[in-house]
């Protein structure tokens, strides 16, 4: 692994020859020049590159450790090194997706370092989460996710694959996510969206429901997930692909959180609500060209429908923090989830809160 530089300023020629070498043999940096960096759950720049020997990719996206409060939320959500680690897994993953080039982890300090294809260098576009991705796209990028979840499907992990396990929410936790979701539900108050939440929706029934879709995810036959395909960790290929970035929460689950997740986060209400279905079918069949012995459409559609819970309270979680993501995509991808969930009758499906 590479060594994790304190700040994305310390990153020199030599370092980046390091990185790239395993891509590019013979290609030896002679200059760099970071780009803006953009701060959010972590600290990253697109870097441009010139060569003194050899060649390689014009630019790369270098990925940094963000503030201890986000290192230290990572941590909790056994999430810090995973994407640091399948990168250095050298695994190929069967979807569009950045080249992973190298990755470093510092143990001792809690720092990361992931270094990437830069998707602007090869015609892509980075999507925004305030944008809805348009039906081709999401077909495309559900296509990807058939074809991650096919190649994995109910079957042992290879070696480089190993530290891969589900996302486990622990009881214990429970008070806190209590109390930061009813920060949320405040927040989202304050910001005059408070008509998104239903009726029977309140900080404890989510937290349950939030905590139950963990367990559920955790059920049923087992693959590999990007664990987190909201819209933001998307980019747009020529002819309406889609890739995927931002595998820092990759995990082992169900294949429902992948789906649920990027259909309801992705769409724009309209067009989820009179293409849901559809969408869902072309999954399974995607699956089933895979090879996989697919669910049927309808215990596939019961496990849709509980999937919004986890987005509701992922982005009432977002909100809550505030320095996680900016508030508009916040309250943007909240309104997807909250009307999905009231929609689907999340309350109703296998997510429903105890009495």
């Amino acid at each position: 692994m590479l060594p994790v530089p304190r700040s994305l300023a310390e990153i020199t020629p030599a370092w980046v020859t390091a990185a790239i070498g395993g891509h590019c043999p013979g290609a030896v940096v002679g200059e760099v020049e970071i780009g803006p960096v953009a701060d959010g759950t972590n600290r990253r720049a697109s870097v441009r590159l010139s060569y003194a020997e050899g060649s390689g990719p014009s630019s790369i996206f270098v990925k940094g450790q963000g503030r201890m409060l986000h290192r230290l939320a990572l941590v909790a959500l056994g999430a810090l090194t995973a994407e640091a680690r399948l990168a250095d897994s050298g695994v190929k993953l069967p979807l569009n997706h950045p080249v992973l080039y190298a990755a470093g982890v510092d143990r001792a300090r809690l720092g990361t370092i992931v270094v990437m294809e830069d998707v602007n260098s090869i015609g892509g576009r980075p999507n925004d989460a305030t944008t809805p991705l348009d039906l081709a796209e999401v077909r495309t990028g559900l296509d990807g996710l058939a074809r991650l979840h096919a190649a994995y499907w109910d079957r042992p992990l290879p070696p480089a694959l190993g530290f891969l396990g589900p996302w486990r929410l622990p009881k214990r936790w429970a008070p806190m996510s209590r109390a930061t979701l009813s920060r949320g539900l405040r927040r989202l108050a304050d910001a005059g969206q408070s008509g998104l939440v239903p009726p029977e929706v309140d900080a404890r029934k989510l937290e349950y429901q939030f905590r139950r879709s963990a367990t559920l995810a955790a059920a049923g036959p087992q693959t590999v997930l990007h664990g987190d395909p909201h819209p933001g960790n998307t980019y747009a290929l020529p002819a309406n692909r889609t890739g995927f970035y931002d595998w820092q929460l990759v995990r082992t689950g169900n294949w429902s959180h992948d789906v649920g997740y990027f259909l309801v986060g992705s769409l724009d209400v309209a067009d989820r609500r009179g293409h849901e279905g559809e969408l869902l079918t072309g999954y399974l069949d995607a699956l089933r060209t895979a090879g996989v012995d697919a669910p049927s459409y309808d215990q596939a559609w019961a496990q849709y429908r509980s999937t919004p819970a986890f987005g509701f309270g992922t982005w009432l979680h977002t909100l809550s923090v505030g320095s996680f993501q900016p508030v508009d995509i916040c309250l943007a991808t909240l309104r997807r989830f909250a009307s999905a969930y009231q929609d689907l009758e999340t309350h109703r499906s296998g997510v429903t809160s105890r009495p």
